[in-house]
């Protein structure tokens, strides 16, 4: 799954990343980025880096009950460690899922994932 490392914790990385991050709706997802690499993001609110991008998940009640939720965290986490090897390190990246997501194949939601990172101008890595 998703490395701890990866994952982003606190409150306020996750406003930070939704406030000052640009974001682009997808027709599932809505993605987030904010590029942390010592700009202006870190000056008012520095935070510890381990390393590598930093992925956060934020699926709410109208995606479905709790089993359903889990359910697209658990294929939203999966997609986020196949993704995180072409993003720079110094991102963070929160993932709105819509109520659509609960029904969508995990290839569709990748492919949504990494079409708004790619349009974000953040992935570097390869295409697959």
């Amino acid at each position: 799954m998703l490395p701890e490392p990866y994952r982003l914790h606190r409150r306020t990385d996750f406003a930070r990343t939704v406030r000052q991050g640009r974001r682009i709706g997808r027709r599932d997802l809505v993605v987030h980025v904010l590029l942390a690499d010592g700009q202006e993001a870190n000056r008012d609110h520095p935070s510890i880096r381990v390393g590598g991008p930093r992925f956060g998940l934020i699926v709410s009640k109208a995606v479905g009950n709790a089993v359903v939720r889990h359910r697209v965290a658990r294929r939203l986490r999966h997609i986020c460690a196949s993704v995180a090897a072409d993003l720079p390190e110094g991102a963070d990246v929160v993932l709105r899922a819509l109520p659509g997501a609960a029904d969508t194949a995990s290839d569709e939601l990748q492919r949504q994932l990494r079409a708004g990172l790619r349009k974000l101008g953040v992935l570097t890595g390869s295409e697959s």
